[in-house]
């Protein structure tokens, strides 16, 4: 059997990578962080000069994609060619296409894979949209992180990014390759009228109780 592996799903800008790398932290597992997988392969099909909505030609790029995946001490991270990719992830340009290029099922499939593979040896947090669904649809820590889209929305703004959350809420359920779904068995925590803390803290009791 793998290391216990804890299921953070939820929409963009719900608080659910701020939770889960806190939660990581409070039980000393490792820190993957999916969306910046997909927002890595997404700016490297941009810097090829691929159009994100030619499926055809994203897929041919993936043969041949230098990305890799490792960590720095427990959290996870992307390199493009030995380089750990940072401020790349967050542009405007990825940001706008992610979500287009995370709805290819060929891209799916490809870092499904490097997920899993993290937790071959290492018990970890894993957030994204499909972990509770697709990635480990088998473990008992399950958690959908959400908040109101208007909340979400001024958390977007603070960050300097201007995408509208209704219509990357509408690719990501609307997808038909592992939209965003909440699992049956996953435990809706609304962050809207709470405070990270209070979220980690509820979170982290649960997981605790629960593997005693």
């Amino acid at each position: 059997m793998n290391p216990p592996a804890i299921a953070i799903d939820g929409p963009a800008a719900s608080g659910k990578s701020t939770v889960a790398k806190l939660i990581a932290k409070e039980l000393g597992f490792t820190f993957i962080n999916t969306g910046a997988m997909y927002r890595a392969v997404t700016w490297y099909v941009l810097q090829q000069g691929i159009d994100p909505s030619d499926t055809q030609a994203v897929i041919s790029a993936l043969a041949g994609i230098p990305l890799s995946f490792g960590k720095n001490g427990s959290v996870s991270t992307v390199m493009c060619n030995g380089k750990v990719l940072g401020d790349e992830l967050t542009l405007q340009s990825t940001n706008d296409n992610v979500s287009t290029i995370a709805a290819i099922p060929e891209v799916r499939a490809l870092l499904v894979e490097k997920q899993r593979e993290y937790n071959t040896a290492e018990p970890v947090v894993m957030e994204g949209r499909d972990i509770g669904t697709v990635v480990f649809p088998n473990t008992p820590y399950k958690y959908f992180v959400t908040a109101s889209e208007e909340v979400r929305a001024a958390r977007r703004a603070a960050q300097g990014l201007t995408d509208s959350i209704a219509e990357r809420d509408r690719k990501d359920s609307a997808r038909a390759c592992a939209p965003l779904t909440m699992a049956a068995d996953a435990q809706l925590v609304d962050t809207s009228d709470m405070t990270i803390e209070q979220v980690v803290a509820k979170i982290a009791a649960d997981i605790r109780s629960r593997m005693a």
